[in-house]
C-alpha cells in the first residue's frame, strides 16, 4: 500500500488515521496519567502517616480518631483558605502605580549639548516616577531665548503622579543638569506630532485661508491671537509675543505668557501664514 502523499509532494493534507494523534493529545494523555500517580502517591502517603501517628501512640484504637482529626484539619484548612481569597485577604499584589491618579505636564528646559544630557533629565523623571510620552529638541535660538550659549531646548510631556508638583519637577531638572525650566500643564492633544499637525492645519488654510486665525490658535496652543492692521503701533517684542505677517496685509500677534515661543514654532506659523497666501494668489 502507497503512503499517503503531503502537501509538499503535490497531494493533499493526509487525513490522521486511527492510530495517528496529535502530539498535544499524547503529552495531555501523559500528563493525566502521572497525574493520577502523583495523587495515588500522595493518598499512600497521608495513609502511612497516619498509620505512624497512631503506632507512635501505641495503641490501634484511635486510629480512625486520628484520621478523622487529620480529615477535619484540611476541610478547615480549605474552607479558610477560600473565605479569605473571597474577602481580599489573600489577593496578588497589585502592580506598583496601578490606578493613581496622574497629571500631564508640559517641561522645557535649556540643555547644553553634551553626551549624557538627555539620558541625565530622563533618569530624573524616572526617579520621580513620571512617563515620558513626548519628546521634542528644538534648536536653542537667539542670545536673548537662551542666555548662556547652551544649544538646545528640549521639551518634554510627561505624566507625573497627582502628588507631585512644578516645583518638585523644576528641582528634578535642576539637578539633571537642565536650566530655565518651564512648567505649564499640557492636554492629551499636546500629544500630537507638531510636525504632522502642521502639514494638516496648512491643507486647511490652503483651502480655506479664512481659517488662518483659527488653525493659527491649534497650531501654537493659545487662544490669544488677534489681527493687527497695517500702520497700528507695533507690538512689544519677547519671546513670549510672536507677530506673523497675513496675506491682506498687517499681522496676527500672538501671545503665550506662560511658554516662550520657540524658533521652530516660529517657523511652522510662517509657513502657515505662507499657505493662506499662495492660495489667494492663486485665486487672483
Amino acid at each position: 500500500m502507497s503512503e499517503p502523499r503531503n502537501a509538499a509532494d503535490g497531494g493533499g493534507h493526509a487525513s490522521p488515521g486511527p492510530h495517528h494523534r496529535h502530539p498535544y493529545h499524547r503529552h495531555h494523555g501523559v500528563r493525566s496519567w502521572r497525574r493520577e500517580i502523583a495523587e495515588l502517591a500522595a493518598l499512600f502517603l497521608a495513609v502511612g502517616v497516619a498509620h505512624l501517628l497512631t503506632t507512635l501512640l501505641g495503641h490501634r484504637d484511635p486510629g480512625p480518631v486520628v484520621l478523622v482529626g487529620l480529615g477535619l484539619a484540611l476541610i478547615l484548612g480549605s474552607a479558610v483558605h477560600r473565605r479569605l481569597s473571597a474577602s481580599g485577604g489573600v489577593r496578588p499584589r497589585a502592580p506598583v502605580g496601578a490606578e493613581q491618579p496622574t497629571s500631564l505636564w508640559r517641561v522645557r528646559a535649556r540643555v547644553a549639548e553634551r553626551p549624557g544630557r538627555l539620558a541625565a533629565l530622563a533618569g530624573a523623571f524616572a526617579r520621580l516616577r513620571c512617563n515620558i510620552l513626548a519628546l521634542q529638541i528644538a534648536p536653542a535660538g537667539s542670545a536673548a531665548m537662551t542666555p548662556g550659549g547652551c544649544d538646545a531646548l528640549d521639551e518634554f510631556i510627561v505624566e507625573a503622579p497627582a502628588s507631585l508638583t512644578p516645583l518638585d519637577l523644576r528641582r528634578a531638572v535642576d539637578r539633571a543638569g537642565g536650566a530655565d525650566a518651564v512648567i505649564v500643564p499640557a492636554q492629551v492633544r499636546d500629544l500630537i506630532d507638531p510636525g504632522i499637525q502642521a502639514l494638516l492645519l496648512g491643507r486647511r488654510v490652503r483651502d480655506d485661508p479664512g481659517e488662518l486665525v483659527a488653525a493659527m490658535t491649534e497650531l501654537l496652543r493659545t487662544a490669544d491671537i488677534r489681527r493687527q492692521d497695517p500702520g497700528e503701533p507695533a507690538p512689544e517684542g519677547g519671546p513670549t509675543v510672536m507677530t506673523v505677517p497675513v496675506p491682506a496685509g498687517g499681522v496676527l500677534v500672538a501671545r503665550r505668557p506662560d511658554l516662550p515661543f520657540t524658533p521652530t514654532e516660529t517657523a511652522r506659523a510662517t509657513a502657515l501664514a505662507a499657505a493662506a497666501r499662495h492660495r489667494q494668489w492663486a485665486d487672483e
